[in-house]
């Protein structure tokens, strides 16, 4: 079996997604130090109880995801932050979390990931979050019938896709041609998505205002959930890792509807 010195690895991922560019809300990069060799690595979106057994379950040396265990302030270790820091530690797995770097990313990131999956071509960087693009914006390629895409149509493809049945504000014009996409808590990135003249926007999560904007600026907005949203980027990332290292790589999804 392939190994890599976690130094190496974490070093790798910290240059292929220009970590150190992003003001984030947390550390990206390494946020909880295990052993030194690195054979066997689960990815997921989230840094979860859950997920942390399970990788412990696979006999995973380190874990990747997208939303790590630090924002902001450091907390302290008690209740759910606690039990998650004590079971990477009892099992000596390291925690790399990439957030904004990993939504970014033109090939690998959870934007360009899942535009790819919804036929979405000609991705260029999109939506501007602590003074970087964060998310992609592209061409919508035509439904396999050769049909114009409608709201109706791309709604179906996400729901084929995604696997959910995404909330839909179709007020935006009969055929879609351009969309943007930033994953996650993005929702009020349509206002970009308006002003760059694009016909639609896409999600994770919906608020109040956003039916009103899409009305009355008159814009498609898909909300696919944050979790459904950001699962790609990660599986990008695995794929990527195992190509260049050999080293073994699992996707574990612990599901969350919202």
């Amino acid at each position: 079996m392939a190994e890599v010195p976690l130094k190496a690895l974490v070093s790798h991922l910290d240059a292929l997604l220009e970590s150190p560019r992003y003001a984030d809300y947390g550390p990206n990069g390494l946020q909880v130090e295990g052993r030194s060799t690195i054979r066997r690595v689960v990815v997921g979106v989230t840094a979860c109880l859950e997920l942390i057994e399970k990788a412990a379950k696979l006999g995973a040396d380190a874990i990747i995801v997208h939303h790590g265990i630090l924002w902001g302030g450091t907390p302290t270790l008690t209740g759910s932050f606690g039990r998650r820091v004590r079971t990477l530690m009892r099992h000596d797995m390291s925690l790399i979390a990439y957030h904004l770097p990993l939504d970014a990313h033109l090939e690998l990131g959870n934007g360009a990931s899942l535009a790819r999956r919804l036929g979405v071509k000609d991705l260029l960087p999109f939506g501007i979050h602590k003074g970087m693009a964060v998310g992609v914006r592209g061409v919508i390629s035509p439904d396999a019938s050769g049909s114009p895409v409608t709201a109706a149509s791309f709604a179906a493809r996400i729901t084929s896709t995604l696997g959910v049945l995404p909330l839909v504000y179709p007020y935006g014009p009969a055929e879609l041609r351009t969309i943007g996409i930033v994953t996650g808590g993005a929702d009020r990135d349509i206002e970009q998505a308006v002003a760059a003249g694009l016909d639609a926007f896409l999600t994770g999560e919906v608020s109040e205002p956003t039916l009103h904007t899409a009305r009355e600026d008159g814009i498609h907005f898909f909300s696919a959930g944050h979790h459904a949203t950001e699962r790609y980027g990660v599986q990008s990332l695995a794929t990527h890792l195992e190509a260049t290292f050999g080293i073994q790589c699992h996707w574990v999804d612990v599901p969350n509807p919202a």
